[in-house]
């Protein structure tokens, strides 16, 4: 048996180096297909590592309250990472973080309430800025550093806001001298008492790019807007250990503050990625079925190329029947050139995928990811596309007759 693949080994690469240009083209097909593939899951790989290493870096003891939506599974996580459509649907209120602050083990309790307003400083007025409203709770929650300033106190909680080192470029063309200045929200004033250090990180759980954000108390835009919802509670536990009950806890706490009815969901650990996660492994499901298309393009090729080998090549099949080779002989000869070609087009591609994964992200926040699940699953889909479109030239040389076939030359 070792001896026969030696040969079909041999055979093929016979045949492939007699046909450079030809089995490199077909090649060529199979690699960008895999390469396609392995870029988008590199990618998203590494967007949904980026959300999780946000989760480590704030801790294991953080607990997210979010509104439930009666949605099916592909609209509610695109819904939910609408703000816009969050905001509407929110079931979270005011008395909701009042009731969560007095579970056991719960140390602080932060909402946030994101809204799109217009802002204006002395020197410019910025549209469609995203405002924050929040409480004092947050920054004991959320790692967030303060070039200038201070965070939001008791004592300037109802007049002050705090602006992302972006946004306070985009408003004043500098950061160094924002604390102090004054900005207007509908009408009304405040007095920036803060600016964020950069973060240069647009994707967050919170889905809150803070860099061109406004922070303010959640009562004063309420009062400002009229009508804040709550689109999440980020919660700090006191004690690690006991997570899950803290969780079931709250879980009680809100479904007796809301009559019964458990309109929020509650989660901790890997789950508070949701939707985020969800997002990027639809995305990629859906990016990677549009890849599909090159490499069943690239398999068609294999196919082409394999029919033309076989009419070229009746003649050798021919003198090998004739010398008493099987019809299963000459199937596994060509099934294996189809396979070989199939396989060092994968090899490429996989390379190939992972040099672009990582010259994008240079130019992007996150590292492409790299697994042996990626490597195995590209290698995988190069042998079934070798074989399934290697199959059907081989059975058709196969099942050629020798006397015809040798009436056939080069």
């Amino acid at each position: 048996m070792a001896m026969l693949l030696r040969t079909h080994f041999k055979l093929a690469r016979t045949s492939i180096k007699e046909n450079r240009t030809r089995s490199f083209l077909t090649c060529l097909g199979i690699a960008i297909g895999v390469a396609s593939i392995v870029l988008i899951l590199s990618l998203m790989g590494g967007i949904s590592n980026l959300v999780r290493s946000e989760i480590n870096e704030i801790g294991s003891d953080l607990i997210v309250v979010r509104p439930k939506s009666t949605k099916d599974t592909l609209d509610s996580i695109i819904g939910e990472l609408t703000s816009a459509n969050t905001f509407e649907k929110s079931s979270l209120t005011l008395s909701d973080i009042s009731a969560i602050s007095k579970t056991e083990d719960v140390s602080a309790v932060a909402p946030i309430a994101i809204s799109t307003n217009t802002i204006a400083s002395e020197k410019n007025t910025l549209s469609s800025v995203s405002v924050l409203g929040t409480n004092l709770d947050f920054i004991k929650i959320e790692p967030l550093a303060l070039r200038y300033g201070a965070f939001l106190t008791e004592n300037n909680e109802e007049n002050s806001v705090v602006l992302g080192h972006t946004l306070s470029l985009a408003l004043f063309n500098t950061i160094n001298s924002t604390v102090g200045k004054t900005v207007s929200i509908m009408g009304e004033k405040f007095m920036v008492v803060g600016v964020l250090d950069e973060i240069d990180q647009s994707i967050s759980f919170d889905n809150v790019d803070f860099d061109n954000a406004l922070i303010m108390d959640i009562k004063s835009l309420d009062k400002i807007t009229g009508s804040t919802q709550i689109q999440q509670i980020n919660i700090k536990a006191a004690n690690t250990d006991s997570l899950a009950k803290i969780t079931d806890d709250i879980k009680e706490t809100l479904t007796k503050q809301k009559l019964g009815d458990q309109n929020f969901t509650v989660a901790y650990g890997d789950n508070i990625t949701h939707p985020a996660s969800s997002l990027f492994t639809i995305v990629s499901g859906m990016l990677t079925t549009v890849a599909a298309i090159s490499l069943v393009v690239g398999g068609i090729g294999i196919m082409n190329i394999m029919l033309v080998s076989v009419a070229e090549r009746s003649h050798e099949i021919g003198v090998r029947k004739a010398v008493g080779a099987s019809s299963r002989n000459i199937l596994m000869q060509f099934l294996f050139e189809a396979l070989i070609l199939s396989i060092i087009g994968g090899i490429f591609g996989l390379v190939l995928g992972y040099i672009l994964a990582f010259i994008i992200s240079i130019i992007t926040p996150f590292s492409p990811y790299i697994s042996w699940e990626i490597i195995i699953v590209s290698f995988l889909t190069t042998i079934a596309v070798g074989i399934m479109f290697g199959i059907y030239p081989a059975l058709k040389a196969a099942s050629k007759n020798p006397i015809d076939s040798l009436k056939h030359y080069r």
